[in-house]
């Protein structure tokens, strides 16, 4: 239910979904001749889409999180496990084109074989499911082996777990996947604006992890840049509302240690 709720919910509050529906009501408004309300609001939403157009909003917004862990945490000799986090997967165009394709993020794939190699006696463990809501025909940990086996890496020695639906289901389930003994240490690679709520989930498992952020938008020395850029500010502040939002809900809902875990 949870999932179905969270799907549906942030369906209806992303930035774009509710910037359509304000212009869907403006519309409304002039059908209705009340052109005095539609005038309010169409200078409402002209002045917050260029306010959008020229500042990236969204950099404000990620900051906090990526800044949250170290970029290049000090690692220790002996690691037992490695997790990497899916979501660069495009499972779906990857079948159509029989070639795994990837979105942004690529680079938890590059971090995650890199720490294999660094550490081969670890447990490698990739989790990663569908997280669409009717079609869970493709599997990301399915293109994932794939992409493993074609960069030299020894899928078959990697534990795969391919039913989660969201970051919630990562840990649960690849922590009954694997059970982990406390006094093990383990990395967990994912995006670094997504490790706040990820470290959250683990340590409510009990599953202590060392994280390790990849795929960083920000800056270290975070500046004020001012230039027109609509399409990709709006795309940046939908990526980043989601996970704040995602942060609230699993907060509320039991599933994370902290609102921003550490």
């Amino acid at each position: 239910m949870f999932f179905w709720l969270s799907k549906i919910g942030w369906a209806l509050v992303s930035p774009d979904s509710i910037l359509l529906l304000l212009l869907l009501f403006c519309c409304i408004l002039l059908w209705f001749r009340a052109y005095k309300k539609a005038r309010y609001l169409l200078t409402i939403i002209t002045v917050c889409v260029l306010l959008l157009g020229f500042i990236p909003v969204a950099e404000w917004l990620r900051y906090p999180l990526e800044t949250r862990f170290p970029a290049s945490p000090d690692l220790p000799v002996q690691v037992d496990g490695i997790i990497m986090l899916s979501g660069p997967e495009r499972a779906d165009l990857s079948d159509a084109w029989q070639q795994v394709q990837l979105r942004d993020g690529a680079e938890r794939y590059m971090a995650f074989m890199q720490l294999a190699r660094d550490y081969p006696q670890a447990t490698l463990l990739f989790s990663g499911g569908s997280g669409k809501l009717t079609n869970q025909r493709y599997k990301a940990a399915d293109y994932a082996s794939q992409l493993f086996a074609e960069q030299g890496l020894n899928s078959h020695g990697i534990v795969y777990e391919r039913e989660s639906r969201n970051t919630y289901e990562n840990a649960r389930l690849s922590f009954n996947l694997v059970q982990p003994q406390r006094s093990e240490t383990w990395i967990l690679v994912t995006s670094a604006s997504h490790m706040p709520r990820a470290v959250g989930i683990f340590c409510k498992l009990k599953w202590p992890v060392i994280p390790y952020p990849v795929d960083h938008r920000t800056t270290p020395e975070l500046g004020i840049t001012i230039e027109w850029d609509f399409s990709d500010h709006l795309r940046d502040l939908v990526l980043i509302s989601r996970e704040w939002l995602g942060l609230f809900a699993y907060y509320l809902t039991d599933k994370t240690d902290a609102f921003l875990s550490r």
